[in-house]
């Protein structure tokens, strides 16, 4: 048992908060003080342990005694809330960042990794003596800052697993070869840690690389029983690995949900002492699932306790309210981080800044225009401030992010959807299902916010007259065995190709940029392109249509001239978006009204609702 008030713990998410000098500072406070209220623990985002071992550059660390202070503020924080403190400590070894000026590289091999980076060099034995010394350090400074665990990174294709993997570790010496060998430079550290701290330590280790070669379950249950009996206290069991596998390592919405608890589940089966389960734990239903399938006993949430700051409350029956849920799409966290803005996160606004969500009262009569997004974000945000509500949409509350769901894989957007109807529902809101129009408005509310969406920009092209938008993403609307040509090769472009290639079309994307793809979340990009390269895609990029020819032939002039295609079934028009505001040009004059969303600016999801939160905020 770990003694901590609940089995919940937080995860190592990557933040990216500090000013690039490694130090706490407020936004880290924010971040961890919500966080901490309800969670048995809180895992911080991996420390770096050395100044040339940073994968972001604001990244926070633990590489000096100047950190000390600032994390102890932290503990300190944490502590006062009732949770207990992880200091996670990762060596990245190769994997770290190539692009931070000092930074340098050591692995097991000196090949790098195969999704890109620096090449590494070999470790000698003094490498690797003075690897384990600097992760001691970093752990007799974790015990001084007050932390309760020392978390080691043995997994996921950092150093540790870089030794252990089979795909990876090439040695000839007494490091490399046998599995007993590859695990050595894992328990020299393990050792060398437990020696100089009197705080209990948990590996993290990987359950199954997802690779051929790679690390599977036969060794790492031999890895696992070998910790427990060096003294460890839990095993954190994780999937894939940063290099190779990111997907997996993100547990992103495009690999099976579950199939990581399966994989943890084998190592709890040959150990006494607690396995932490991890990967995409949202809800009621996957915890419920967790313990009668896999009897699992503790918890990491990462994503999900971005998303919603009180899940742990809100699991545990401590509060009484929907759950905010994790989309499991990377767009704002993992997307943020890489952007050098920081963790975000597409469904909760205040994640990332030291923003607290206006909770002064309001009696105003407001009127929402739209339930998109954006109009329900409002909405709901409007009503846990007191405001009488009410909110028109003449179609389907969700508006068009009903259609963000329906590509292949992408099913989990549809959560967001169902939280904010459930909260439309729960809170008594008005929802009026009509056109709303001048009458409806001016005169009768207080404030009018118009979340009125954006519509299709479609180019004039000469001869365009029939052509779909995203109609082949429904179901019962989608052909099969049909020629098609999808001109513009954006997020939504490349989503309708990809929904038709799954169903026996033949596909042909036309972008006038030179890539296609602009704007979509990376591993979604990678993966998506990946399949349709696998499935015979033809994608012309810097390619302007020019002209089409009775409905079934496109005219186009593309960087090595004329392009021709002819057969065509199907023309999806896929150019763009263009701000609805014909209402708000309407009454801009007459009532306090404003533009929220894709009706003030065409953005994403994430965009949409941080201007609705804005809005709210001032009302």
């Amino acid at each position: 048992m770990l003694n901590l008030r609940n089995n919940f713990i937080m995860a190592p998410v990557k933040l990216g908060y500090t000013a690039g000098d490694g130090k706490v500072t407020d936004k880290h406070l924010a971040f961890y003080g919500k966080r901490s209220n309800h969670a048995g623990a809180v895992a911080l985002e991996p420390l770096y342990i050395h100044k040339g071992l940073r994968e972001l550059p604001t990244q926070l660390g633990i590489d000096d005694d100047d950190k000390i202070e600032g994390l102890k503020r932290l503990t300190d924080l944490i502590h006062s809330k009732g949770a207990k403190a992880i200091a996670h400590l990762n060596h990245p070894g190769r994997m770290a960042n190539p692009k931070i000026p000092g930074n340098f590289w050591l692995s097991a091999t000196d090949r790098p990794c195969e999704n890109g980076g620096a090449t590494p060099k070999r470790m000698t034995k003094d490498d690797i003596h003075e690897a384990i010394d600097i992760w001691t350090q970093a752990a007799i400074r974790a015990e001084k800052a007050g932390f309760d665990f020392v978390e080691l990174q043995f997994g996921h294709g950092y150093l540790a697993a870089q030794f252990l993997s089979p795909v990876v570790n090439d040695r000839d010496d007494e490091y490399g070869g046998s599995l007993e060998n590859r695990m050595r430079f894992a328990f020299e550290v393990l050792d060398s840690v437990k020696s100089a701290v009197n705080i209990p330590i948990i590996a993290r280790v990987t359950s199954d690389e997802i690779l051929p070669q790679g690390i599977k379950s036969d060794e790492a249950k031999i890895f696992a029983k070998e910790l427990e009996k060096r003294g460890v206290v839990a095993l954190h069991a994780v999937a894939g690995s940063a290099c190779n596998t990111p997907p997996w390592f993100f547990q992103h919405m495009f690999v099976p949900k579950g199939k990581i608890w399966e994989f943890a589940s084998k190592i709890k089966d040959v150990v006494n002492i607690p396995v932490i389960f991890v990967g995409r734990i949202h809800n009621e239903e996957d915890i419920t699932t967790l313990k009668n399938k896999y009897g699992a006993e503790y918890f990491a949430l990462g994503r999900a306790l971005v998303a919603d700051e009180n899940v742990v409350g809100k699991l545990t029956g401590e509060i009484k309210e929907n759950i905010r849920p994790c989309l499991a799409c990377s767009e704002g966290c993992l997307g943020g981080v890489k952007s050098g803005k920081g963790l975000q996160c597409v469904v909760n606004p205040t994640v990332g800044t030291t923003l607290e969500f206006n909770k002064v009262k309001t009696s105003k009569r407001v009127a929402v225009v739209g339930g998109g997004l954006a109009g329900m974000e409002a909405a709901v945000r409007l009503k846990e401030r007191g405001a009488e509500v009410t909110l028109f949409e003449k179609e389907e509350l969700g508006g068009q992010f009903n259609l963000a769901y329906l590509p292949p894989n992408k099913q989990s957007l549809k959560e967001i959807v169902k939280y904010y109807k459930n909260e439309i529902e729960n809170k008594g809101i008005t929802v009026e299902h009509k056109l709303a129009t001048e009458e409806d408005l001016v005169g009768k509310y207080d404030k009018i916010l118009i979340a009125t969406g954006s519509n299709p920009s479609v180019p004039p092209i000469k001869g365009l007259n029939k052509y779909y938008w995203t109609e082949f993403l429904k179901d019962d609307q989608l052909p099969s065995g049909k020629k098609v040509v999808v001109v513009g090769g954006g997020l939504i472009g490349v989503e309708v190709a990809s929904k038709l290639v799954d169903n026996n079309n033949e596909v042909i994307i036309i972008e006038m940029l030179p890539e296609v793809a602009n704007g979509m979340e990376m591993i979604e990009k990678v993966m998506t392109l990946k399949k349709l390269k696998e499935k015979g895609v033809k994608i012309y990029t810097s390619t302007l249509v020019k002209e089409v020819v009775n409905d079934s032939k496109i005219i186009a002039e593309g960087e090595d001239g004329t392009v021709e295609i002819d057969g065509i079934d199907h023309i999806v028009m896929a150019t763009g978006m263009k701000s609805e505001n014909g209402l708000y040009e309407k009454i801009k004059d007459k009532a306090d009204v404003a533009l929220i969303g894709d009706a003030k600016k065409v953005g994403k999801a994430q965009t949409a609702i941080y201007d609705a939160f804005e809005a709210v905020m001032s009302v």
